[in-house]
């Protein structure tokens, strides 16, 4: 079973960072809200848009990275999956949230678009790129394209399954 989210979109307000526990030493967790539009053209030909909005979960060094770099309005590729939460109200009433757990951050636009490159930076020092821990991706991948482009497969020939199967190798 599969659950994967892949999302781009912009970051709708600065991230909110808090610890579980204390500083020292509990865990970081940083949350998100994430806007995607969607365009189409109705019935009509007129174009229509429908943005949907995101709440992104990350923890630990991913966290980090939201906190040092990520501000409204900055433009980001998540990948990660969902997590429904519930819990009951002031009322007892059951209530349900989906949030997207985020496993990989990447920056997109251009440094200038960044607000938070107007503070101290946008890049880890030297332009280097920003190494998640080995179960997860970069967070970070400066110069590189967000979507790179692969090279052209020779298409695949057809291959006849009763002429290369002998006779005595039938699964039967």
């Amino acid at each position: 079973m599969i659950n994967k989210v892949i999302l781009i979109g912009n970051v709708g307000q600065d991230p909110e960072v808090r610890y579980t526990g204390d500083a020292s030493n509990g865990a970081k967790v940083a949350t998100i809200r994430l806007a995607t539009t969607e365009r189409y053209r109705d019935r009509n030909g007129n174009l229509q848009e429908h943005t949907e909005w995101h709440s992104v979960t990350a923890w630990r060094n991913t966290a980090d990275v939201i906190e040092k770099y990520v501000r409204k309005g900055t433009q980001v590729y998540i990948e990660g999956r969902l997590r429904t939460r519930s819990w009951d109200d002031q009322n007892g009433n059951k209530r349900y949230t989906t949030e997207v757990l985020a496993d990989t951050l990447q920056l997109l636009g251009r440094k200038s678009d960044n607000p938070a490159s107007q503070g101290g930076g946008y890049a880890p020092q030297g332009g280097q790129s920003y190494q998640q821990p080995a179960y997860s991706q970069p967070a970070y991948q400066q110069a590189q394209p967000a979507y790179p482009q692969a090279a052209p497969q020779p298409a695949a020939r057809p291959q006849n399954v009763v002429d290369d199967m002998p006779d005595d190798d039938l699964p039967f």
